[in-house]
């Protein structure tokens, strides 16, 4: 699934990926700069607590966008497919101009979304100018191809890694998130592996990545952004590989990008700030 097309003239909004566990009170850097890019003080941001289990995870982003100066900030409590489906909650967020979706689990966000009108919604409010911004689960789900799940560790594997469709918010992309808090470079490895069309990045907790809509990102918070380019990959054993068994990967560049650093999707670039 690719993004939504924008009409001509229009500018795509940008996609917010946040490797979970922002800060939140004490340094919000992340979620304030979410804020001034959706307009500050005339911002009006849509909150989609969907992968939560937890009642008090939209309200209290409620109150953190609006301390950050959001001139409104409202959660939609879609907990089911007929919730994804509901006119009012459509007009909502035809008047946003940021999305937000929150962590949780990634299957239950895309299980309940996936194809129904607010998932539509997302992905045109996108393509029409609207940011969107995800953390944990809500960043799992921007690319094309979602990861669902996989082993920790630092080797690549067969199985190392399983996916799901996801909402094809950014293409060329596949990432996972609280990167290296729960040592999961094994498992972007094995889903590089598969096709070196992507580039995979591994986003760190309370850390972002602004992707603007010239496929340039930008790293912000105080962890770090991990990216996996493929674009030299000579060899991959995954076609051959043995269930379980470890992969052979030959000619991958790895990227460390910290606070400021930039990388671009389209040439495979990075930059230090």
């Amino acid at each position: 699934m690719c993004p939504a097309k924008s009409d001509d003239g229009v500018r795509r909004g940008f996609v917010i990926p946040i490797g979970g566990a922002e800060d939140r009170s004490q340094d919000p850097v992340i979620l304030q700069r979410f804020v001034e890019l959706c307009g500050g003080k005339d911002a009006r941001i849509v909150i989609i607590p969907t992968a939560s289990r937890l009642e008090e995870t939209g309200p209290n982003y409620e109150a953190v966008f609006t301390e950050l100066g959001a001139a409104k900030a409202i959660s939609l409590p879609i907990y089911s497919r007929e919730d994804a489906q509901r006119d009012d909650y459509l007009e909502e967020m035809a008047q946003a101009t940021g999305i937000f979706m929150t962590g949780g689990n990634q299957l239950r966000l895309s299980t309940i979304l996936g194809g129904t009108p607010v998932a539509q919604c997302i992905r045109r409010s996108n393509a029409a100018g609207v940011h969107v911004a995800g953390t944990s689960a809500g960043a799992a789900i921007m690319p094309e191809h979602m990861i669902a799940g996989g082993a920790t560790g630092a080797l690549p594997s067969e199985q190392g890694v399983t996916f799901a469709p996801g909402m094809g918010l950014i293409s060329k992309v596949i990432l996972d998130q609280h990167f290296s808090q729960r040592n999961r470079l094994g498992r972007l490895l094995s889903a590089v592996s598969y096709n070196p069309f992507a580039s995979g990045l591994g986003i760190c907790e309370d850390t972002a990545a602004f992707i603007g809509p010239d496929g340039i990102l930008e790293v912000v918070g105080s962890g770090s952004l991990t990216v996996v380019d493929p674009s030299d990959l000579q060899y991959s054993s995954m076609a051959e590989a043995s269930t379980g068994e470890s992969i052979t990967l030959i000619g991958l560049k790895l990227h460390m990008l910290s606070s400021g650093a930039k990388y671009c999707l389209n040439t495979r670039q990075a930059w230090p700030k």
